[in-house]
């Protein structure tokens, strides 16, 4: 018997349709994500050495709590919460500018490093375009390590909070007043906001430095950091202003005015939560600006990386 004469052409038609569903199941920006997590140990590696850092530093410290808080049972409301937040909300800052340093060189490395090692041939060899493969690295300082951190900060501070509980025991009037003025839940609850906001904030700078990592054939910082303060010192020299020096310090540290109240003196009001303030920070056309000016970089970087080459 014959095979009729349309089977080929049906055949034909329903293998392209088979074609998108194959590589939704293969889930190409979950490997994406995946391969540069396991290229780069630094990602997870550097908050948590920063972290355990900070921990020894509380531990050796903490021998001198029971003294000091028999200092902080002495002052009034405010001034306890201030004195009990403090080394919390360090530790924070410090693992949330450990994390920035980590998103800035593992910028500036991602589309280089393949260049360089010339696994890029191999990369492109598979069936993920460009551009996933450009968001997939975005998606590291912009979403991995918010993640990350949050989870090692809320981590970090727990255990501090148990330290601190077990070396008190002798002295119960010093464990209540450290449980009722230290607000964990509400300081997790800002430190989502406030990690949200500075990933949005500075989606332009790490979508500039992908966008120079995958351009630059060597140096990648440099050529990264000296366009600007060649612009700074030519601004300062020929007309004695700083505009665009402001504009970069706005664009680094900018978030922070716009996402928080301030009391007198830039401080933040006790309870954490009152301090957020999203409507004037979504509100704020800088932000939009920086989003705006992000997407344009990361779809220069990905159509940049379509013709580059192995160094």
């Amino acid at each position: 018997m014959n095979t009729p004469s349309d089977a080929a052409p049906e055949s034909a038609v329903e293998a392209p349709a088979l074609a998108p569903a194959a590589t939704a199941a293969t889930r190409p920006m979950y490997w994406s994500v995946r391969r540069e997590l396991w290229e780069n140990r630094s990602i997870h590696a550097a908050p948590l050495v920063a972290a355990a850092v900070m921990l020894f530093g509380f531990l050796i410290r903490a021998m001198t709590l029971p003294r000091r808080m028999r200092a902080v049972l002495a002052l009034d409301a405010d001034k306890q919460r201030a004195a009990i937040d403090m080394p919390y909300n360090a530790v924070a800052g410090l693992i949330i500018l450990t994390a920035f340093i980590v998103g800035v060189f593992y910028c500036l490395d991602a589309l280089h490093g393949e260049r360089r090692d010339r696994s890029i041939l191999f990369w492109k060899s598979l069936p993920v375009s460009d551009l996933t493969t450009v968001l997939s690295k975005a998606s590291i300082p912009l979403v991995v390590l918010p993640l990350l951190i949050f989870a090692v900060i809320v981590t970090t501070q727990m255990i501090m909070l148990l330290l601190s509980t077990a070396l008190l025991l002798g002295n119960p009037p010093s464990v209540a007043t450290l449980w009722a003025r230290l607000p964990l839940v509400q300081m997790s609850l800002a430190l989502v906001y406030a990690l949200t906001a500075i990933a949005l904030w500075h989606a332009p700078i790490y979508a500039w430095l992908l966008l120079v990592s995958g351009w630059a054939r060597r140096a990648t910082f440099l050529w990264a950091v000296l366009p600007f303060l060649a612009i700074c010192a030519f601004e300062m020299i020929a007309f004695r202003t700083s505009h665009f020096a402001s504009l970069l310090r706005y664009r680094l540290i900018g978030w922070y005015p716009q996402a928080f109240v301030f009391q007198a003196r830039g401080s933040l009001p006790a309870d954490p939560l009152t301090a957020l303030d999203p409507l004037k920070f979504v509100t704020t056309p800088g932000l939009w600006i920086g989003l705006a000016l992000a997407v344009a970089l990361l779809a220069a970087a990905a159509r940049l990386r379509r013709y580059r080459e192995p160094i």
